[in-house]
C-alpha cells in the first residue's frame, strides 16, 4: 500500500488538520499516511511578536524546506500561513471544505454575547484585547476605539488560559480553529465579515506538493475540495497583486453563489484611521481575474500608500533593539 510522509507542525490545531488529511486521503485513495512533525522558527520564537520577527512565514519555513528536499511528500498548512508567492518548485495541490472564515470575539468563562453592541458593553470602555494580527487591529480600531491591543501566542488552550486568568478582557482568533478544537462554545460572537474582513485564506487547510510529484497530485485531487479552492485563489491573487505579506493589514474574502465567486477586500491602516475597499464579482472559472481586479481597484483607491507606510513601521518596529 502507498505511504507518504505529511508534514506538520506539532500544534494541537496543526495536528487536527494533519490527522483529518491523513484519514481523508485513507478513505479517498487508500493513502496511508506517516505524521512527521516539524518544529518552525514561529514555534521556537512562541513569545515573540509576529510583525517583529518576520510574520507568520516563520510558520512554514523549515516544513517547506523538507518539503523541497524531498524528505515528506506533502504538507499541510493553514492557508493564511501561506506566504503569497511559494517557492519555486512548490503547489498547493489541494483544499478541504472551509471552516467558518470569521473573527471571533473570546470573553473570559466563555461569556455569550448576540450582537457588537453587547459585546462592545461587556468589554467596557478601555478592554485589553488579545490579538497578534495586525489585520485585526488595524480594523478592530474602528469598532473598539478605546482598546488597546496586545499580542498573544501560544497554543489554544494556553490563550484561552491566559485570557480566563485575567491577562485579557478579551481575544479575538479565528473560529474556524475553534470550531475545530471543539471550542466553539467559547465564541461569545462572531465579527461579520463586512465588519472585520478576513485573513485571505483564513478557514481553509492546504495540502501543498512538489510540483514535478504527480503521484502525491493526483492522491490528493481525490480529496480537494473545488468551490474552495476557487475562493483561495481569488484571495491569495490579491494579496499577490499588492505585493503584501503574511503579516500586512490587508482582508480579503471570496464568497461562492453558483458559478458567480463574490471578492471583497480591504487595506488597513495600522492605526485603523484610513481603510480602502473594494468589491468585484465573476466567474469560478475566473477567480484571478476577479482578484486582480479587486487589487487593481484598491491600487487606485490609495492602498499602494497605506501598504508602504505599514511597511515601514514594521520595518522600524523590527530592528528596534
Amino acid at each position: 500500500m502507498t505511504r507518504l510522509k505529511l508534514g506538520t507542525r506539532g500544534s494541537q490545531l496543526a495536528l487536527f488538520q494533519a490527522t483529518t488529511t491523513a484519514a481523508l486521503l485513507k478513505t479517498h485513495a487508500g493513502v496511508d499516511c506517516e505524521i512527521v512533525v516539524i518544529k518552525t522558527s514561529g514555534d521556537r520564537l512562541a513569545e515573540a511578536v509576529l510583525s517583529e520577527v518576520g510574520g507568520k512565514r516563520l510558520f512554514v519555513k523549515e516544513i517547506e524546506d523538507s518539503l523541497l528536499a524531498g524528505d515528506i511528500d506533502l504538507a499541510v498548512h493553514s492557508s493564511k500561513d501561506l506566504p503569497a508567492v511559494l517557492p519555486a518548485g512548490l503547489t498547493i495541490g489541494a483544499v478541504l471544505p472551509r471552516e467558518d472564515p470569521r473573527d471571533a470575539v473570546v470573553l473570559p468563562g466563555g461569556r455569550a454575547t448576540s450582537t457588537l453592541q453587547e459585546v462592545g458593553a461587556a468589554l467596557g470602555g478601555a478592554p485589553r484585547i488579545g490579538t497578534s494580527s495586525v489585520r485585526r487591529i488595524a480594523q478592530l480600531t474602528r469598532l473598539f476605539p478605546g482598546a488597546r491591543f496586545q499580542p498573544v501566542r501560544g497554543n489554544l488552550d494556553t490563550r484561552l488560559r491566559k485570557l480566563d486568568s485575567g491577562d485579557y478582557d478579551a481575544l479575538v482568533l479565528a473560529a474556524a480553529g475553534l470550531r475545530r478544537l471543539n471550542h466553539q462554545h467559547r465564541i461569545s460572537a462572531a465579527l461579520p465579515a463586512e465588519m472585520c474582513v478576513p485573513a485571505p485564506g483564513q478557514g481553509i487547510i492546504a495540502i501543498e506538493i512538489r510540483d514535478d510529484d504527480t503521484r502525491a497530485r493526483d492522491q490528493v485531487a481525490t480529496i480537494d475540495d473545488g468551490l474552495t479552492g476557487v475562493a483561495l485563489v481569488a484571495e491569495r491573487t490579491v494579496v499577490t497583486r499588492l505585493g503584501g505579506g503574511c503579516q500586512m493589514p490587508i482582508g480579503a474574502y471570496a464568497r461562492i453563489d453558483g458559478a458567480t465567486v463574490h471578492l471583497s477586500a480591504i487595506v488597513s491602516a495600522l492605526d485603523g484611521r484610513r481603510d480602502v475597499r473594494a468589491s468585484e464579482e465573476g466567474s469560478v472559472h475566473e477567480p484571478e481575474v476577479v482578484g486582480v481586479r479587486v487589487a487593481e481597484a484598491l491600487l487606485a483607491r490609495g492602498a499602494d500608500t497605506i501598504l508602504a507606510e505599514a511597511e515601514r513601521v514594521s520595518s522600524d518596529t523590527s530592528e528596534q533593539p
